[in-house]
């Protein structure tokens, strides 16, 4: 399988009233976007691209969403949209926003801690390659042999949601890092999001015969919920990463600690239809949350939209059931064109 990151400006809780309201799946070609991208922008390292919130200019606004890759209580490293000061070095400022002790101390959502040792100094270089390069200070090394994969997957994401950074590579005192510092992680050549992030292979047992594909569940609690990417190992028998994406979806995660709005019995009843960057769904009835009414919950359309928009090509999304676009979701209104993935994603209300 390969991934592909979202495409934002300036970079799981996701507003899920934005992302559905007035959105819709079908009646109109015309894709409905949450986040819309905004008329003003400022250039940052190399290309890297910074926008300001709607409604403010480059010169009067004060500081930019970014997405940091942070680590909940439950371990998982998951992506929290915070608002910081706006710089020229984006992709920097957002590696030392995920320094303990560092500036992110007073942002930390509830059960959320830092990724990087106290006192890290960070460096960041892009090359027109879309390889950012990134130095670490000695103090790198004073991480917990644990947190070791969640640092590699955290700087890996955190950068990645960049439009100029595709890879990644990590350098100690100037040094290229082939392993890393503390347990011994190999490094590869460069990091990337096709690497996974919070990997489960929990119930694989010959991993030869799978491939990665990444879906989103639900984590948190009620009034502090966001989406939490996986990557589960998915069987080569599969046809397409679409498939796998909704299968992994509808059997749910393999921990209570993460829910899915997915009944295991709901499945697709043809195979997904993609016409350019839009790939159309046709599910059975088990997809509706409420049947009678024929409601689409929210938090599903979420999680399919953030799972289907990992994988390369893939941009909007379109749902029928038993072959009809009659949905309606969770507030009544009708969905009558094609879901976007928002330009952020778990922006703090659920």
């Amino acid at each position: 399988m390969s991934t592909t990151k979202p495409k934002v400006l300036a970079s799981a809780v996701l507003v899920t009233s934005i992302l559905l309201s007035g959105c819709g799946l079908f009646g109109t070609e015309t894709v409905k976007k949450i986040d819309p991208p905004k008329s003003t922008s400022f250039e940052n390292e190399k290309g890297v691209t910074g926008t300001p919130e709607e409604g403010d200019s480059a010169e009067t606004q004060g500081t930019l969403k970014t997405e940091l890759y942070l680590i909940d209580k439950e371990g998982f490293v998951v992506s929290q949209a915070l608002e910081l000061p706006k710089t020229n070095s984006v992709a920097r400022q957002a590696l030392e926003y995920l320094v303990e002790n560092g500036p992110v101390s007073e942002m930390l959502p509830n059960g959320f801690r830092a990724v990087l040792p106290a006192d890290t100094d960070i460096s960041v270089d892009i090359n027109d390659d879309k390889v950012a390069t990134v130095n670490f200070s000695k103090e790198f090394k004073n991480y917990q042999p644990e947190d070791e994969l969640k640092i590699l997957q955290s700087v890996t994401w955190t950068l990645t949601q960049f439009d100029s950074v595709d890879k990644v590579k990590l350098k100690l005192n100037g040094h290229e890092l082939t392993e890393m510092p503390v347990n011994g992680t190999p490094i590869s050549d460069s990091l990337s999001r096709d690497s996974g992030i919070n990997l489960d292979s929990s119930t694989v047992t010959d991993i030869m015969n799978t491939r990665p594909v990444t879906v989103y569940y639900v984590g948190g609690e009620e009034g502090s919920y966001y989406y939490v990417p996986v990557t589960k190992r998915v069987s080569n028998t599969v046809a397409s990463d679409i498939e796998a994406a909704v299968q992994e979806l509808a059997k749910g995660p393999s921990t209570t600690s993460l829910e899915s709005e997915f009944m295991n019995q709901v499945k697709l009843l043809d195979d997904p239809k993609i016409e350019g960057e839009k790939v159309t769904l046709n599910f059975n009835e088990a997809v509706y949350h409420s049947f009678e009414e024929k409601i689409i919950s929210e938090q599903l359309m979420d999680a399919l939209v953030l799972s289907l928009t990992e994988l390369d090509g893939i941009k909007e999304v379109s749902i029928l059931v038993d072959g009809k676009a009659e949905l309606v979701q969770e507030d009544g209104k009708k969905l009558t064109a094609p879901v976007t993935r928002p330009e952020k994603v778990n922006t703090g209300s659920f």
